[in-house]
C-alpha cells in the first residue's frame, strides 16, 4: 500500500569555500556554495539504497512530503513516499534545489563573498555539469559513494543524463522523463522570448531590481505565461476550459475574458511568489546549451558506464516531444548503454511528468526493483 510522508524539513549545508571553490565548466569558480536539500527514508547500512531526485526549471528541494505551515505538499509527492515508485520504505531519497536557483542554493541573488553584494547579472554562466558537481558533493557530505538510481523529469532528466556521462561509475539506474539530450529551435525561441520579456521590464534596471526595491513582475508574468502554454496540451485546455467565456452576449472587452485566459493569468501571479527572475534567466539559458553528446569525451564516457537508462516520453507533450527522446536513445545506444524507452499515451502534455497517467507510475516502480 501507498502513503504519504508527514512534515519534512529542508536543510542547508556548504559544499564549497575558498579553500575548496567550485570550478566551472566554463571556467569560472563559486567561492562559496551553499546547498539546500531534503531526504526522505533511511540510508541503509551499506549505503547502498540512495536514490538521488534532480529537479526541473522551477522545481525546489521540497520534492515530497510537506513542510510545516504550508498549504501544498511537495512538488512530486504522487510519486516519491512509502509503496510510491521511488519507495521511501526501500530508498533513502535525497533532492536538492539546483545551483543558480532561488530556493535555498546559491544563485544570481546570492551574495559575492569578493564584494559583499549580490551577484546579480556577474553570476557566471552555468553547464548542467557544474550542477552535477554540486549534487555530487553534497552525496559525498552524507556519506554517498554510489546512486541505487538518479531520477528526474525535464531538466532533472538531463542532469541526470550528465552525471551518468561525468561519473560513469555512480548510477547503477538512470530515470530519465520528458527531456530531451539537445533542444529544439522552437525550445530555444520559447525561451529567447520569455528572456526578453523579463530583460525589457522597466523594471528590470540592468538586473539589480532588488536595489531599487522592485521585481521585473510584468515581464516575468509574460514568461511564464507564454511558458505554461507549453507545458500542457491543446487537449488538455480543451477539456478543462473550452471556449467559456465571463462576459456573455455582444459584450467584447480587451481584458481577460476566456477561461484560459484566467488561467494563465493565475499561473503567471502565482510564480512571481515563489521564482526570482534572475534564477528563471540563468537556468532557461543552460537548457539552451544543452548538447552532451556533441562533446568528443562523451561517448568514452558512457562505453564505460554500467549504468542502466529508463527513458519515458508522452505523445501529448511538444515542449520535448518523443523524437527528442528517440534522439537521445539513439545516441545512448550508440555508446552501448542499456536504455529501456516507451512513448506513454496521456492527455496532460510535458506536465504528464509531474502527474499520474496510466502505466507510468508502474513502469518506473518495475524499473526501480
Amino acid at each position: 500500500m501507498s502513503g504519504t510522508l508527514g512534515y519534512v524539513e529542508t536543510q542547508r549545508v556548504v559544499l564549497a569555500s575558498e579553500g575548496d571553490p567550485l570550478v566551472l565548466r566554463g571556467g569560472g569558480r563559486l567561492d562559496h556554495v551553499e546547498v539546500a536539500y531534503e531526504t526522505y527514508g533511511e540510508l541503509s547500512p551499506a549505503r547502498d539504497n540512495a536514490v538521488f531526485v534532480c529537479h526541473a526549471l522551477t522545481g525546489d528541494a521540497n520534492a515530497a512530503g510537506m513542510h510545516v505551515g504550508a498549504k501544498k505538499r511537495g512538488w512530486w509527492d504522487n510519486f516519491i513516499g512509502p509503496g510510491k515508485p521511488v519507495d521511501t520504505d526501500r530508498f533513502f531519497v535525497v533532492s536538492a534545489n539546483l545551483l543558480g536557483g532561488c530556493s535555498g542554493t546559491t544563485g544570481p541573488l546570492s551574495v559575492d563573498p569578493a564584494t559583499g553584494s549580490p551577484y546579480f547579472l556577474d553570476f557566471p554562466l552555468l553547464h548542467v555539469s557544474d550542477l552535477v558537481q554540486v549534487h555530487r558533493r553534497l552525496l559525498r557530505h552524507l556519506g554517498v559513494e554510489r546512486l541505487y538510481a538518479g531520477v528526474g523529469g525535464s531538466l532533472g532528466g538531463m542532469q541526470v543524463l550528465q552525471w551518468a556521462i561525468d561519473a560513469p561509475d555512480e548510477l547503477d539506474r538512470a530515470v530519465v522523463v520528458a527531456a530531451s539530450s539537445r533542444l529544439t529551435p522552437e525550445n530555444i525561441a520559447f525561451s529567447a522570448v520569455a528572456r526578453e520579456a523579463i530583460m525589457a521590464d522597466p523594471d528590470f534596471h540592468g538586473g539589480r531590481y532588488v536595489e531599487h526595491g522592485v521585481t521585473p513582475r510584468r515581464g516575468q508574468k509574460v514568461a511564464r505565461m507564454m511558458a505554461h502554454i507549453t507545458y500542457v496540451s491543446g487537449q488538455a485546455l480543451e477539456a478543462k476550459f473550452g471556449h467559456r467565456r465571463d462576459s456573455t452576449g455582444d459584450d467584447w472587452t480587451l481584458a481577460p475574458d476566456y477561461a484560459v485566459e484566467h488561467y494563465l493569468q493565475h499561473q503567471g501571479e502565482t510564480f512571481l511568489d515563489r521564482f526570482d527572475a534572475l534564477s528563471y534567466l540563468y537556468l532557461t539559458r543552460l537548457l539552451d546549451y544543452f548538447d552532451p553528446f556533441a562533446d568528443p569525451g562523451t561517448a568514452a564516457a558512457l562505453a564505460s558506464t554500467a549504468t542502466r537508462f529508463q527513458v519515458t516520453s508522452f505523445d501529448s507533450d511538444w515542449r520535448f516531444d518523443t523524437a527528442q527522446s528517440e534522439r537521445m536513445v539513439e545516441r545512448l545506444r550508440a555508446c552501448g548503454v542499456d536504455v529501456d524507452f516507451a512513448e506513454l499515451a496521456s492527455p496532460h502534455g510535458h506536465d504528464s511528468f509531474l502527474l499520474t497517467p496510466p502505466g507510468y507510475h508502474e513502469r518506473v516502480a518495475a524499473f526501480l526493483r
